[in-house]
Parts: C-alpha cells; structure tokens; sequence
C-alpha cells in the first residue's frame, strides 16, 4: 500500500480532509503560511486577495503569524480585502466585545491593509435597515469574484460564523437569534449572561460555501467532540459545519487535543493496523474493557479478536496475560501517598518514598484551583507531614461580582465607624467606589482600587482555605502574574517577567514535588498561560540539582478530568476527606452559587470537583480495580 493509499484507508471515516498538528501554534502557523502564499500570489498577478476572517480565541494566533510576516517579511495587505463573519447585534464598534474593535485590536491596526478594504457587519444599525444591509454585504463579496478564503472556527453547537443549528445549507447574510448555549459561551466575554446580545448578524452557510477554500480551525479537549460530529457525522442541520462535507476544498486544521474524539486517534485499531506500545495497548484494553461492560481481568480471547485488537493477544500469547499487564499497571496508579509511601519498594508506587519528607509546591492558576482541583492530596500531603507551599499565580479580580466590593467596602467603613477610627478615608472611598459602579457599563474595566478591593476578596479567601488545610501563612504566595493583570477577560501573552517569578519562587523553594493544573478547557485560557510559563521555568532550571529530583505532577478538575489511560497517580479520597475538600472550597464565598464565569457548565465548582472525582473511582471500579468513594488524578510530566 503506497503511502497515499494507506494515508486515505486511515482517514476513511473523515467526510471533510483533516490535518492534525502537535500544537495549535503549529497548526496556526501552518494557517498563516497558506494565507499569506495566496496573498502574494494574488499581488503578483496584480489581483485583490478576497479574505473571509472570523473572531474568538482560536484563529489569534493565526493574526499574530500575520502581523510577523508583515513586521519581519515584508508581507504586505494592500491587495486585500476582507470581509467578516459576523458581529453581535446591536453592538457599538467601540465596545469590548464587539468584532469590529476585536479585529482592528488583533490584526487591522497591525497591517497596511487600506481601511476602506475592510468590511465587518455593522452592529449600530437600525432594525430596519438590517435586511438591506445584508443584502448589500452579499452583493459586494459577489461583484470582487467571492471569497478567496474562508477561515472558521466552530462553536459547540457546531455552528460556523453565528449559523445556530437549524440553519439552512443556501442561508446568506442576516439577522439572527442567538442559540442559549452561544449565549452561555459567551457570557465570560459579557460579564455575565443577562449582557449577552439576543441577535446577531452573521454570513449564511450558503455564503461561506461558496467561498473558493475553506480552513476550519478548532483547538482543545473542549471541541473534540464537536470536531468528531463534523468530520464524521453524517450531514445535519442541527450541526451545521457538517455542511462542509459538501465543500470540494475544505480543510479542518486541528491540534492534538481536538483530534481526540477521531476514530483513526481514539480507536486506531478500529481503522488500521496499529504499532503496539505500552501507552497504546493500555488505552485499547481500557477502551475494550468499558465498551463490553466486562472488568479487565474478564476480558477474553474472543473481546480482543472481535474489535480489531487480535495482534495484541498474538503477541502476549493471551488475553489473561495482556490483562493481567494492564490490570498490574493500573493497580500501581493508585496510592493514598501522593508524597511517597515511607519505606516502600519504588517500582509500585508513583511517587519514591525518598526523601521521606518532601517540599512540595503547588500552582494554582486562579486563587481556588488548588482545592478545587485537588484539595484531597492538598489535605493528604499536610497531613503527611510534607512541607506543602501554595502559589496563587493571577489575583483572580476580574472574577468578583460588583456588589462584593460594596459589601467589603461598607464592611471597612463600618468597622472605622463602629470602632471611632479616623474616617474620613474610607467614607470618600466607600462612597466612589458606589459611583463608580453604579456609573459603570458591563465589561468595562474597573478602576484600580477596584481592582485592588477585588483581588484582595480572592486572596482572603485563598488564605481561608490553605488555613482550613492546616498551612501557615508564610508557605502561601501570591505571584500576581502580570500577564493577568489588565482587568479584562483578555490577557497580556506571556512574557520574560511572568516566568521570572516562577524561577525565583523555585530558587527559592526547590521543591521535589511541583503540582501544576493541567486543565487546559479553562475556557479563558488562563490555566493553559500558567502551565506555560510553569513549563517554561523548569526549562531554565533543568540543570540544577534539585532539578534532577523533582517529580512535575499535572492536576484537573475544575473544567475537565484526565481520562483513565492518562492517569500516573490516582489519590483516593474518603467520604471524609471528600466532605472536607468541600469546605475548604466553599471558603472562596465569592465564588458560591453563581461564579461570574461559570463556561458552560451550569453546576458549581465543587459540584463538578466532587462528581469527577466520583467518576474518576466509578470507573477504576469498573475496570476491576478497589472501589473508593472518590479519586484525584494526576498525569506526570517528564
């Protein structure tokens, strides 16, 4: 079989060409390449490059590619025009969140693109005059000889551009009503979901594809299944990137984590013949012992040959002896020592039991992920007698309702009262801080001492829960990270003084257990920054000694949880510790009920912490493994 041939037997099950990359910055740069050859391309035949751009987190990196090539390249835009996807409805140009200042932000203000080349719906307009509008949005991408390119992004509904499901495949240019999960998704953006526009003027699906090439981008655990339901579903209207299936030069660009649902990545075997390694089979057996229902020791010569997995048993001579490999490493995973079992034999257990007492430092991305995501071995590790350190590493401030800084406000006012303190301070501050509020727009930055009030809510109430664990205070650290620090829902990139800080504090420290969150769902990408600059630091340090004998264990929980086969530690809780990991979570009360960015998860926090950490044990317990009430995870990075 030549390689096309096997190329085209692997992706059988693929309805739209699909190409994986290792990282979403690999595969952006890949994007980016392709836009610019057909840029200069166009220059060199003295034509206009007709581009169809979209917004939201995953095609920044694709601008930023851009913005280098015209910096450093000579890349050049004056032969483009361009025309947006959608915008929200009404919406000022001005505001936040809406397109037109996301583009000019991202790329237009960066480029020597002509301004009167670039076309964005208008989201002033009045209701009347919408359907002209659109109209006069159509004709114009018709009379420049269509779009040249199309790049998308695709939200969980499986809409593209704002064409919720229900959308027709020959839909143009209009005006929309926003679906409930958009509006959910939305709400980071918005500062909550009541600030969300209804509506929203979006090109149709018909209008995108009749665009000559078409790039659809995704990236993250959080669309792999949406990914999967376009790529190999069949067509619907209820997910309408299935239509792309219909487009002859259509391209879905996808990092590793967005591939994960895709027959050829979740279940190679299923597809193709398959290069047996330890980390494959173990995936395979897990995967055949949930599907039959059957623990893995119960697993038969007949499971494995009738669901494409027979060239493992040939190779272990039979399933009994290819389960009980599986079984042995799974039962190794689980330890009720994240620090090391004193006095143990090293090879069964994740951690080494030297030294017996350990420093160990935790990272916590936002000022309650350390105990929401792993409170349990945070409890176990102190009571172990570890020497535990906590580093918060952003303040958390833009994550506080408005009415908690009057209330803490009035709090500081009533105490200078109540205690014939000297006033006239906090009663000037109390009273602009009530006007400033009352004055303020959603999602309009806060003023400094408004974020100050904030952050200092978060960190009282990090301090409350590392007291409930039992540390002292001098083991907590606040890095307040600058990259954070901008008071908006969008961040700074990362830079040479937010990974200064996670050096020093692990000069400092040298610890032999860093405990990172490997939660990159974060759908504010917060925790994806943090771990890259916790990356980032080990790097520079890998030389020193300490270095050498320090274990990197990677933590979720808060927005997703490691699958089975990923996991190197599982930490079972009892219904004990599970009771008072939550009370160590319920001390962030800012947080409780109703987070002010809760994703698209409608449960709290600990709700989802604890039905994780349920399901984490539910399926050790399936597997054939002891049951425990509930289990933290953990992957270790090497």
């Amino acid at each position: 079989m030549t390689d096309g041939s096997q190329k085209r037997y692997l992706t059988r099950f693929e309805n739209i060409p699909t190409k994986i990359y290792n990282s979403s910055f690999d595969a952006s740069k890949a994007v980016a390449k392709e836009i610019a050859s057909a840029i200069r391309e166009k220059t060199e035949r003295n034509e206009l490059c007709v581009l169809g751009l979209a917004t939201g987190s995953t095609p920044t990196s694709v601008y930023s590619e851009l913005i280098r090539m015209h910096e450093n390249e000579g890349l050049s835009f004056k032969n483009v025009v361009t025309f947006n996807l959608d915008e929200y409805y009404p919406i000022p140009p001005n505001a936040l969140q809406s397109y037109v200042r996301f583009m000019n932000e991202h790329l237009f203000d960066h480029i020597d693109i002509l301004p009167e080349n670039i076309h964005i719906p208008d989201g002033t307009l009045e209701k009347g005059d919408v359907r002209d509008f659109c109209l006069n949005y159509e004709k114009k991408i018709k009379e420049l000889g269509g779009l040249d390119i199309q790049i998308l992004g695709i939200g969980r509904t499986g809409h593209i551009g704002f064409n919720e499901p229900g959308s027709g495949k020959d839909s143009i240019t209009r005006l929309i009503t926003l679906d409930h999960i958009t509006k959910t998704d939305a709400a980071s953006d918005f500062f909550g979901e009541e600030n969300v526009p209804l509506k929203a003027i979006t090109m149709g699906v018909g209008t995108i594809m009749q665009a000559e090439r078409i790039i659809l981008m995704a990236w993250g655990e959080g669309k792999s299944h949406i990914v999967k339901a376009a790529v190999e579903d069949e067509k619907t209207d209820k997910v309408p990137a299935t239509y792309l299936q219909e487009h002859s030069n259509t391209v879905v660009i996808l990092d590793q984590a967005s591939s994960a649902e895709l027959k050829r990545v979740k279940t190679p075997w299923l597809v193709g013949s398959v290069n047996w390694d330890n980390p494959s089979i173990r995936k395979a057996v897990i995967w055949l012992s949930q599907k039959s229902g059957k623990p893995i020791l119960k697993l038969t010569n007949r499971d494995y040959n009738d669901n494409g997995m027979g060239d493992i048993v040939t190779e272990f001579d039979t399933a009994y002896n290819i389960n009980l490999k599986i079984f042995e490493s799974l039962k190794k995973t689980i330890t009720g020592w994240p620090g090391g079992k004193p006095d143990s034999d090293p090879t069964i257990y994740p951690e080494r039991p030297l030294p017996t007492k350990k420093r160990a430092i935790l990272f916590s991305p936002h000022p309650d992920d350390d105990v929401i995501s792993m409170g349990g071995t945070f409890i176990r590790l102190h009571d172990h007698g570890h020497e535990v350190h906590v580093a918060y590493q952003t303040s958390g401030n833009i994550a506080v309702f408005d009415d908690d800084v009057i209330r803490f406000a009035d709090f500081v006012n009533d105490f200078h009262n109540d205690f014939d303190l000297k006033q006239e301070v906090t009663e000037t501050l109390y009273q602009s801080i009530q006007e400033k509020i009352a004055k303020k727009t959603p999602g309009e930055v806060d003023s400094p001492e408004i974020q100050k009030i904030k952050g200092l809510i978060r960190r009282g109430e990090a301090k409350a829960g590392a007291r409930y664990v039992g540390l002292p205070d001098e083991q907590m650290h606040f890095l307040d990270m600058p990259f954070y620090e901008t008071g908006l829902v969008k961040k700074k990139p990362i830079g040479e003084e937010d990974i200064k800080i996670i050096v020093d504090l692990l000069q400092k420290i040298k610890p032999h257990q860093i405990f990172a969150a490997g939660d990159l769902s974060d759908p504010h990408g917060t925790h994806r920054v943090c771990l890259d600059a916790i990356f980032k630091a080990v790097k520079l340090l890998e030389d020193e000694e300490w270095m050498k004998d320090c274990y990197v264990w990677l933590y979720r929980g808060a927005w997703q949880e490691w699958s089975i086969e990923d996991i190197d530690m599982a930490v079972p809780l009892s219904p004990e510790e599970l009771l008072k990991k939550r009370r160590a979570i319920f001390k962030h009360q800012s947080q409780k009920d109703r987070p002010l960015f809760p994703g698209h998860d409608s449960r709290e926090f600990w709700q989802r912490a604890e039905d994780r950490n349920r399901n984490t044990a539910t399926v050790y317990d399936q597997l054939g493994l002891p049951e425990y009430e509930a289990m933290e995870a953990f992957k270790r990075y090497k």
